[in-house]
């Protein structure tokens, strides 16, 4: 993988991730005539529940579902130029033009006063990158092949390793939605990057649990919960010499897998050759076997969980890297909906249970392999 940086009209950072040398197209220039990036998002604190809410209004503005001709997450063409100025490119990650966080810019709101003191709030510093899988509009991480897949991995450790260095990062999240049901705007396969200057609530109670069990019994909670299913079996959906994906006892989500190396790494850029590669051919058949669960593409969520980082950059090492995956789809022409027990009480009601979302999942991946979905693209 060849690496290369260049700098949109605004003032944003691109960056190329190519799987040939020599292509040039960091030094593409960006013709549009775009102001100054200059964001504005602030974070603000909520005491009952200990967290930050963040707070980005312009993001009202963004671009939402244009038509596959005016995708802005495609190459640029003749009188049409995108967020990416070269004509073709393998893997890019740009700034969002709309990030949910930023560095504060001048003039930004300064810390609450006395005349709220219900108010407490601070700058929504951090990072919001896009990741483009491919140039193709219409493809899919499902669809793309190892060496692609491979690519993109690859890219999200660099970025990961790259945000974790920032002074205002203290945790790094790489994720894909997919789906207009998700909340998307552009169709175009991609990902993103959230460099927050908090831990997350899930990430969280996560690290806590892990350190309490360790605390309780002297083991790892990540790796016993892996050995726990892996024994039990029947949820398993695949295992590999280095992966183990299965749908976790309590799942939340109608459909959802949760994806561990078995030799247990805190963040990506900690994955060891074998386990990328292995990695390159089970991810883009687990995604398949999503959309092989119904008769139109699966709407889903593909959250990579990472340690949080101290202030020097380094990842927690009692942090156990996994992806959770998930589709709010439970039935053609139905989806799971968080109403009144989970939106207001974050009390979960499953409405498949996770051994037959397992089954069906094995059977979607075993009709995958025997040929009646295609894919394998790039």
């Amino acid at each position: 993988m060849w690496r290369s940086v260049g700098r949109l009209a605004d003032g944003r950072e691109i960056i190329y991730f190519d799987e040939s040398p020599g292509t040039g197209r960091a030094a593409v220039a960006d013709p549009r005539p775009l102001d100054p990036f200059s964001p504005a998002a602030e974070l603000r604190y909520d005491p009952l529940l200990d967290e930050w809410v963040a707070l980005a209004a312009h993001r009202q503005n963004r671009t939402y579902l244009p038509p596959p001709d005016q995708c802005p997450l495609d190459p640029s063409a003749p009188g049409r130029a995108t967020e990416v100025p070269a004509p073709d490119y393998d893997v890019v990650v740009f700034e969002n033009r709309f990030p949910s966080l930023a560095a504060a810019p001048p003039g930004a709101p300064p810390p609450s006063g006395p005349d709220d003191p219900a108010l407490v709030r601070r700058p929504g510093a951090g990072r919001c990158e896009v990741v483009c899988f491919t140039s193709d509009h219409s493809a899919s991480f499902a669809s793309l092949g190892p060496r692609r897949a491979r690519t993109v991995i690859e890219a999200l450790a660099d970025r990961t390793a790259a945000l974790a260095a920032r002074p205002d990062v203290a945790h790094v999240f790489p994720f894909e939605n997919r789906g207009p049901e998700i909340g998307v705007t552009l169709h175009h396969p991609h990902g993103q990057v959230y460099g927050y200057p908090f831990v997350p609530p899930r990430i969280a109670r996560m690290r806590a649990a892990a350190r309490a069990h360790r605390d309780r019994t002297g083991r790892d909670l990540f790796d016993a919960t892996v050995a726990a299913e892996r024994a039990a079996g029947h949820r398993v959906v695949a295992e590999g010499e280095h992966w183990t994906a299965y749908v976790p006892a309590a799942a939340r989500w109608p459909f959802e897998l949760h994806l561990f190396p078995l030799r247990r790494v805190p963040w990506l850029p900690d994955l060891d050759d074998a386990q990328r590669t292995e990695l390159a051919v089970l991810l883009p058949d687990l995604l398949g076997a999503f959309d092989g669960l119904f008769d139109t593409p699966a709407p889903y969520v593909a959250a990579w969980h990472q340690a949080p980082v101290d202030t020097a950059g380094a990842p927690d090492p009692g942090f156990a890297a996994h992806l959770q995956v998930f589709t709010l789809r439970r039935a053609p022409g139905k989806l799971k909906y968080l109403a009144g027990s989970e939106s207001g009480m974050a009390a979960w009601i499953n409405d498949v249970a996770p051994e037959e979302a397992a089954r069906r999942l094995r059977a979607a991946r075993g009709a995958r392999a025997a040929g009646t979905e295609t894919g394998g693209t790039e």
